[in-house]
């Protein structure tokens, strides 16, 4: 979709539908100015529309170039935020896939709470997010042709406005990136090909990715990845994914790790299929979600050294499979007791994170669909984020929190006090895989954090990742989730190193 913007007046802005976000505080007052502009209907339409957040009512003008418009409410002033303008675009998304148009027109409302760039990036990343479309597989379209261009019309600065549409949509491609990956059926989404597509990627968007094979795996000694991949007929890949400008302002990395189990059945510790295993090719989320915020970043040109970390492998009860008892020993030399093959996640995790020292980085940030007790304790509306106790906790975990606020995807932070590694003592080996059904995301966070001597962020994102029902601008089956919130907090990053 292309994307523009213009300072003509909006009367004269020539679209399919124009859309006119604004907050409950100017609906009266803007109404009867547009009807000066738009024609009585505007007036008449005053006791329809209050200017309530997720409201809307379409109107066909008597005057002015545009064919439609669709008034949005944002809510009141106090509540403005980023959130409410990506919600009211993509309640914009929605009317123009009913009306079926081409042209689609924003005037970017009036307010003196937020920077117009960051408004301006909201209400494109809304509307390119709630008009995504996953039609890979079909046959025949259900949906009704894409809009071809969006216009946002400012009458502000408009240098502001374009670097804030420019970022949104870039953003939002990522963030379709991701949602494609996890999307894509399993068998099209074997670790080969999901290495070719971050290869393909790499080439299209100028970063490098290095793909190991088997071999190469085995010479690093990543039993871990090695003992999931046991089950299967497909061999793992692990691929590094590296993006490091000239003007970067880090010597030392800051590292990604996603989670690649392109399918999990849980193993010889098989999953049921209702609502469990029929949703497992969601498992691979946190894996996209580094690829679509490695993509974003180069294409963003941020200066900053980002390295991109995923281990894949689909976990099956292959004749091979690894099985409750095995003791493993993984990249870093730790012997884990395996008690249940469906704990596969951080078992993959724990060698890549192992393997991050090698980079010796300024901060590693992990994204996992790793436990169901996450979505049990926050559902679908926020991640769970852990980090190690300790005095620097709050200040490495405050960034991205503030990152998560800007971007609409949230996280909450959960504990890792000392007493829950208790869990996952084990009697045989120097830990195991599970710790029991208390606290089961923070055992696992505590299983991962055997493996790190480094600042560490782990995102457990089983909630957000994977939708069953949609939301305004997330859809039915992968969000993408993980994208936006690492994009805003590597660009805080960037500014934060310039000093």
């Amino acid at each position: 979709m292309k994307v523009s913007v213009t300072t003509i007046s909006i009367s004269e802005l020539d679209v399919d539908l124009l859309l006119i976000p604004m907050m409950e505080e100017q609906a009266d007052g803007t109404l009867a100015d547009l009807a000066d502009s738009f024609g009585g209907s505007f007036r008449r339409a005053a006791p329809d529309f209050s200017g309530d957040a997720g409201t809307s009512v379409l109107l066909y003008p008597e005057r002015g170039s545009a064919r439609r418009v669709a008034l949005l409410g944002l809510g009141s002033a106090e509540k403005l935020s980023g959130e409410a303008l990506r919600m009211a675009a993509a309640e914009g998304a929605r009317l123009a896939g009913v009306a079926k148009v081409e042209t689609v027109g924003v005037a970017l409302a009036a307010q003196e709470t937020l920077e117009v760039e960051y408004v301006a990036q909201s209400v494109v990343e809304g509307f390119l997010l709630g008009a995504y479309r996953f039609d890979q597989y079909r046959t025949e379209s259900e949906a009704p042709a894409p809009v071809a261009r969006l216009v946002l019309q400012t009458s502000e600065n408009d240098k502001a406005v374009r670097r804030g549409a420019e970022r949104g949509r870039v953003i939002s491609e990522a963030v379709a990136t991701a949602r494609d990956l996890v999307n894509t059926s399993p068998n099209d989404k074997t670790p080969t090909l999901l290495a070719k597509a971050m290869e393909k990627s790499a080439k299209k968007y100028n970063y490098l990715a290095s793909v190991w094979n088997k071999e190469l795996i085995e010479e690093e000694q990543m039993g871990g990845l090695l003992a999931v991949n046991l089950g299967s007929q497909e061999p793992p890949t692990f691929t590094v994914l590296e993006w490091m400008p000239d003007n970067r302002r880090n010597e030392r990395p800051v590292v990604l790790v996603g989670k690649g189990v392109v399918f999990d059945t849980g193993g010889l510790s098989l999953k049921p299929t209702k609502d469990s295993m029929d949703a497992m090719k969601s498992d691979m989320a946190g894996a996209a979600a580094v690829i679509g915020a490695v993509e974003a970043v180069a294409r963003l040109e941020l200066p900053l050294y980002v390295i991109g970390l995923i281990p894949a492998t689909d976990n099956r009860p292959g004749e091979n499979a690894y099985v409750p008892g095995d003791v493993i020993k993984m990249h870093s030399g730790k012997t884990v007791e395996v008690l249940n093959t469906d704990a596969e996640g951080r078992m993959i995790l724990a060698d890549a994170l192992s393997y991050a020292k090698t980079y010796n980085p300024e901060v590693c940030i992990d994204l996992a669909t790793l436990t169901g007790a996450a979505v049990i304790a926050l559902g679908h509306h926020a991640a769970a984020v852990m980090t190690s106790e300790g005095p620097d906790a709050d200040e490495l975990l405050a960034p991205l929190k503030a990152a998560g606020e800007r971007s609409g995807e949230r996280v909450h932070q959960l504990p890792m006090f000392e007493e829950y590694g208790e869990q996952i003592k084990s009697t045989v080996a120097d830990i195991k895989n599970v710790g029991g059904r208390a606290a089961g995301s923070i055992t696992a966070g505590k299983f991962l954090e055997h493996f790190v001597s480094y600042p560490w962020i782990h995102i457990d994102i089983a909630g957000p990742s994977f939708l069953k029902e949609a939301k305004p601008y997330k859809p039915v089956g992968g969000t993408g989730f993980g994208v936006r919130l690492l994009v805003e907090y590597l660009r805080d990053y960037a500014d934060r190193k310039r000093g």
